[in-house]
């Protein structure tokens, strides 16, 4: 994760905006003061962090993943065929 000074990230903001839509990588841009310092990250990247921690913040959703991976680390998983769907 790259760190910028905010004075360095005000001037190239632009550059900034689509170097963390690109390569999916937060800048952090510091100040003087510690607790002013933020995280800049794309909305996609913050879309699926929100979406992964109301994920992992889900028990039931949790308990069949758990499941799903002890059946698969067990091999006792039953394989289906996929269903053909038609549009009419």
């Amino acid at each position: 994760m790259e760190a910028v000074a905010y004075s360095n990230f005000r001037k190239n903001f632009r550059g900034y905006m689509k170097q963390v839509n690109e390569d999916a990588n937060p800048v952090i841009v510091t100040t003087k003061e510690i607790d002013d310092t933020v995280v800049v990250m794309s909305k996609r990247d913050y879309d699926s962090l929100q979406e992964t921690l109301r994920t992992l913040s889900n028990p039931y959703l949790m308990e069949k993943i758990r499941r799903g991976d002890k059946q698969l680390s067990e091999k006792s998983f039953k394989h289906h065929e996929l269903v053909e769907v038609s549009d009419d």
